[in-house]
């Protein structure tokens, strides 16, 4: 499938669409007052340890403090290799310094994730300064042909390296001079990363905590080095400037992608053109409608992400069961680029139409684990459950499509339903009965939303003039237009 990858750049924030068979397959998005955190080094501070939770939090100069496990403390792996694993409290003091690296975006209420572990990736290298071993990608299958990448690099790495690597999955296409190139970048960048955390001063000293030490790259540079693959036709920017930048870069570390950068000069603005503003829109909708008539049913809670797939109005041809397979078998393949286009992480369960067939069972989750294989991002999945469900992880490092560009509704709260103007109306009635009973007032007067009022004065006119017999009091009514269904007051006159 061959790819087009568009740039859309603001000041205000980037924004980048993979397209692919004609249709976007993934959505990037990065404010430039928001830039994401994966990747960057600190030198942290340690804030409070906490032994019960083998973590502690570190200062890093953000709004929160950033969570860090023994799991993800460098020596404590060292350890587990030989010697007994040592606690947190043996490893980590409070108000040390700490050189850190973040894995994880804060996400929701979290804080960023760290490790100690540095990893700094180029285009065909992943450089770990602390860990003497090369690892080769685990794309890369053919055992013959792993061995032939790690020999090539064991060639080019110098005997007194204290660092190790990782083969990347573009590596494999790459000649000798490239592999070096990347080599010798990392290595260079390491070595400007550890001067700035001994603060310039040599071994023994370090920089002053919380300090930011590495940025990683901006997106636009990011999606250069990591997704411009051989299946890439073209890269589309729609910024003179930052087309510039990016050829710049190109021809610095990449030069076999420069000649796929374009600048896109067109009238109509660029994502308009390949229809990636509606593709935006239908990302952020619950529901999500198949070619079929059938129809998804997408749900984010705060602990999982439900899919649930229906038949619609798709009637099949021969049977029913012939029309649940086909539903499933199109479902598979729109669940797997919903979750490219929303960025859906965590816990997914999804709901396929109940099958009775054991063999259209296992073709549909055959075809789910083909449409998954092109997702960038780590996953496993699992086989239906004994209730007919799928359950599946896909990593989470940064924020979901939705919570980038979406916030709570101030009216529902994010519940997504809101009482209705009866439950209102019943509910400022008992209000006023209980207001009655603790308070000796002229007048009760209702302040209510359009609706609320509407149904005082029809339907349920008469119930609010029971309840002014029963109290002995008038009761008026006054529309307020800035106020939601379920807003109100009732003010003593």
């Amino acid at each position: 499938m061959t790819e087009e990858i568009l740039i859309n750049v603001t000041p205000q924030e980037t924004r980048v669409a993979i397209t692919g068979s004609g249709v976007v397959q993934e959505l990037l998005i990065e404010r430039s007052a928001s830039r994401g955190l994966v990747g960057n080094i600190y030198m942290g501070r340690v804030a409070r340890v906490l032994p019960g939770m083998q973590s502690a939090f570190l200062e890093i100069g953000l709004e929160r403090a950033a969570f860090l496990h023994v799991a993800d403390i460098w020596q404590h792996r060292k350890a587990i290799s030989g010697e007994p694993a040592k606690p947190i409290e043996r490893i980590l003091a409070e108000g040390e310094p700490l050189l850190v690296q973040v894995v994880k975006d804060p996400i929701g209420s979290k804080g960023a994730r760290l490790s100690t572990q540095i990893s700094i990736a180029g285009r065909l290298l992943v450089y770990l300064p602390n860990d003497p071993h090369i690892g080769i990608s685990q794309k890369i299958e053919d055992e013959s042909g792993r061995q032939a990448l790690r020999d090539r690099l064991k060639d080019l790495v110098p005997a007194e390296e204290k660092g190790g690597f990782i083969v990347r999955t573009l590596a494999e296409s790459a000649s000798e001079e490239e592999l070096r190139a990347d080599l010798d970048y990392l290595r260079h960048l390491w070595k400007v990363i550890r001067e700035r955390s001994m603060g310039g001063a040599g071994e023994g000293t370090s920089a002053s905590a919380p300090q930011l030490l590495y940025q990683d790259l901006s997106l636009a540079q990011r999606v250069m080095r990591d997704m411009v693959t051989s299946q890439t036709g073209r890269v589309l920017i729609d910024s003179r400037e930052n087309y510039q930048k990016l050829a710049a870069f190109a021809q610095n570390y990449m030069p076999q992608v420069h000649g796929k950068l374009e600048h896109y000069i067109g009238e109509r603005p660029l994502f308009d053109l390949y229809n990636v503003e509606t593709e935006i829109e239908k990302a952020l909708s619950r529901r999500v409608d198949l070619k079929s008539g059938g129809y998804l049913i997408i749900d984010q809670t705060e602990a999982m992400t439900t899919i649930d797939v229906n038949t619609g109005g798709f009637v099949g041809s021969r049977n029913f069961d012939d029309t649940i397979f086909k539903t499933n078998l199109e479902a598979a393949q729109a669940i797997a680029r919903q979750l490219r286009l929303r960025n859906l992480g965590g816990i997914i369960i999804v709901d396929f139409i109940d099958m009775q067939s054991e063999e259209h069972r296992a073709a549909v989750l055959e075809e789910f684990r083909r449409a998954l294989a092109r997702d960038r991002t780590r996953m496993s999945v699992n086989g239906f459950t004994a209730l007919g469900l799928v359950e599946m992880t896909r990593k989470r490092t940064r924020e979901s499509l939705a919570h980038v560009l979406c916030q709570p509704c101030p009216t529902c709260d994010g519940r997504g339903e809101v009482k209705t103007a009866h439950t209102v109306c019943y509910e400022i009635l008992r209000e006023i009965l209980r207001e009655a009973r603790a308070f000796n007032a002229r007048e009760y007067r209702v302040l209510a939303s359009q609706p609320v009022i509407d149904l005082f004065h029809e339907e349920e006119s008469a119930s609010v003039a029971m309840l002014s017999d029963f109290i002995g009091k008038p009761i008026s009514m006054q529309v307020e237009s800035s106020y939601s269904q379920e807003q109100f007051d009732i003010v003593l006159m």
